[in-house]
């Protein structure tokens, strides 16, 4: 009688392999989406870092000179509206050279910060501070803290 060799896969090896990708892949796709949404936030940075330049730009010529609307930013070259989306707010306050300046997240981006804003504020020393929108801190761009 010959021996037969076994040649191939049997069914229950080929189940455990296919449960076995199916937990990882339930792991691996909400961290995934998290990731996204952290990537879709730094394009926050870049345009109120833009807009911090234009207006440190006006304000050390004129210390009263903080844009007191989105309209007087964009009058200084500043770039507003993104991939993700846009500088919606620009607001002086006082006359002293303080002011904020707010991004939206628009609605092609991640669920989880659609809708959602990174604020970059600067007082009246000159000193700026990202932090006090309603993102969440898990994706809020580096260096921005959630409110």
């Amino acid at each position: 009688m010959k021996k037969q060799l076994q040649k191939g896969f049997t069914l229950i090896e080929l189940m455990i392999v296919v449960a076995i990708i199916g937990i990882l892949a339930s792991i691996a796709l909400p961290a995934y989406q998290d990731y996204i949404a952290r990537s879709q936030s730094a394009e926050s940075v870049v345009l109120l870092k833009g807009a911090k330049t234009d207006i440190e730009a006006v304000v050390s010529a004129d210390t009263s000179a903080f844009p007191a609307s989105l309209t007087a930013l964009t009058d200084l070259g500043t770039k507003a509206a993104g991939s993700y989306g846009s500088i919606t707010a620009a607001a002086a306050s006082g006359t002293d050279g303080a002011g904020t300046v707010t991004y939206t997240f628009g609605t092609t981006v991640n669920a989880n910060i659609k809708g959602k804003t990174v604020i970059y504020a600067r007082d009246a020393a000159g000193s700026w501070r990202c932090g006090g929108g309603d993102i969440a801190s898990k994706y809020a761009p580096k260096g921005c803290t959630a409110s």
